[in-house]
């Protein structure tokens, strides 16, 4: 290796943060006069599962076959599956290092759990289900991390109404992380390093409209308004010092894998469908039922949706599903007359919406996986999707799986930061940059595989 690289994973971190309050933030404004700096379109979807991967594989997710965190089996009505590590077949940054005779630390890279056989050191991340499971490897670091800093911390309970405790959790979780890297960049080998510290996203989605003025939900005055920037003051010093363990020679990239903002709100896409008259039920659900436990007509629904970050629809096609009844030879006729529906929806006081919609087979040069049919992106991700059902409205004003202020956006940010070579500008990339980049500056050749190009 000609270099060491370091990627230090702010997941969901905003540039409007970052890099626009940059002299809130005295080692990443350092970073920026002295490197390259911007903002980073993320993966479609821009979710944390598939993005950290899209970035890491320069693969995107149509590629990866990975569309969200939650997947339909085949076309089965009543059948999902959860991304995990094992979910991902293409290679990694560290598969190439690996390669080349070189050694990786990877700590808390989503999805990382089960942890895989990589050549280096791992620790999985914040889907691992609690600290009895084996989530290092090797088998034997797990013993070592915890007899040194005790349980390690994967995640924390963020969409709950206690936000003193939310906070008191994340600042332990983060500070136990940073703890835990500083150690391994000091005791093992590497040549490339990457964590994903996921409190920022935490911290942003339980606390944005107590500090975002154009929040619906926003009060002046409330006692947690600078309850985002003090924790992101804290990133900084402790990003500090890992600056210093790296070394005057290492490069180093902060990003994130999408951005945040503001949630207006969430979007009822299944009430939506059932007024339309594509989603037909056998009973009227009671409020918040999930559409897994919905007694749906099958022989009379043409189309059914799930929520999250963005909306995934799936139509009902005879042939293809068990009980399917829109005609193949009128599958493209349905699916464009639906997006001009979607596109047409309006917001609760009438305000146009800027929606965006995705068909990934044709949207993705390659389509693997259990894609959906439809990727709708209301109002530009501003609105939720909310997949659960029994409203008597199509527009909620918070979350409906729990407390929740932000949603996410499809810039996020990068620093890049070459010691050896500092130079300020002003450049946006895309997410599957990363890589190349990385293994150029490692003096590795690129996978022509790979998607992006070497930010310069």
């Amino acid at each position: 290796m000609k270099r060491k690289f370091l990627i230090i994973g702010l997941d969901s971190a905003p540039s409007e943060i970052v890099i626009d309050r940059r002299e809130e933030f005295p080692v990443l404004r350092r970073l920026i006069e002295g490197g390259a700096y911007g903002k980073m379109r993320s993966s479609d979807p821009p979710i944390t599962i598939p993005a950290w991967m899209v970035m890491t594989t320069g693969k995107d997710a149509g590629r990866l076959g990975l569309y969200g965190f939650r997947h339909r089996t085949g076309y089965a009505y009543d059948k999902m599956w959860i991304a995990t590590s094992q979910a991902f077949k293409e290679r990694a940054i560290w598969d190439v290092v690996g390669d080349h005779g070189g050694r990786s630390c990877l700590v808390s890279i989503p999805p990382s759990y089960p942890p895989r056989k990589v050549p280096g050191d791992l620790i999985s991340c914040f889907i691992t289900p609690d600290n009895e499971k084996d989530y290092t490897y090797p088998k034997e670091l797990k013993a070592e991390i915890e007899a040194k800093f005790g349980p390690y911390m994967f995640d924390v309970v963020f969409r709950t109404e206690d936000r003193d405790e939310i906070l008191k959790e994340i600042y332990a979780m983060t500070a136990k992380r940073f703890d835990v890297v500083r150690y391994l960049m000091k005791t093992k080998p590497w040549d490339f390093f990457m964590f994903v510290e996921i409190g920022v996203d935490r911290v942003q989605h339980a606390f944005w409209k107590y500090m975002d003025k154009d929040h619906h939900l926003y009060e002046p005055g409330n006692k947690y308004e600078n309850a985002i920037v003090e924790y992101y003051k804290y990133l900084d010093g402790r990003i500090g010092e890992l600056l210093a363990d790296a070394g005057d020679e290492t490069v180093v990239l902060v990003i994130s894998d999408h951005g945040a903002k503001r949630m207006k709100g969430a979007f009822c896409i299944n009430e939506w469908l059932i007024r339309e008259g594509d989603l037909v039920l056998k009973a009227a659900p009671k409020k918040g039922a999930t559409i897994e436990k919905t007694p749906i007509d099958w022989p009379k629904t043409k189309v059914w949706g799930w929520g999250g970050y963005y909306a995934r629809l799936f139509f009902n096609v005879e042939g293809r599903e068990p009980q399917g009844i829109i005609k193949p030879e009128d599958y493209e006729k349905e699916r464009e007359a639906m997006i001009e529906r979607l596109l047409a929806i309006k917001g609760p006081e009438g305000e146009p919406w800027a929606t965006r919609i995705i068909k990934p087979n044709e949207y993705f040069a390659e389509v693997r996986g259990d894609y959906p049919d439809l990727m709708v992106y209301f109002d530009d991700l501003y609105w939720r999707s909310a997949g659960t059902l029994g409203y008597d409205t199509l527009y909620l004003r918070e979350n409906d799986t729990g407390p929740d202020d932000a949603v996410h956006a499809q810039e996020g940010m990068y620093i890049l930061y070459d010691p050896l070579h500092p130079a300020s500008r002003r450049k946006d990339i895309d997410i599957t940059d990363v890589a190349p980049t990385v293994l150029t500056a490692l003096g590795l050749p690129v996978p022509a595989d790979m998607k992006g190009k070497v930010i310069a």
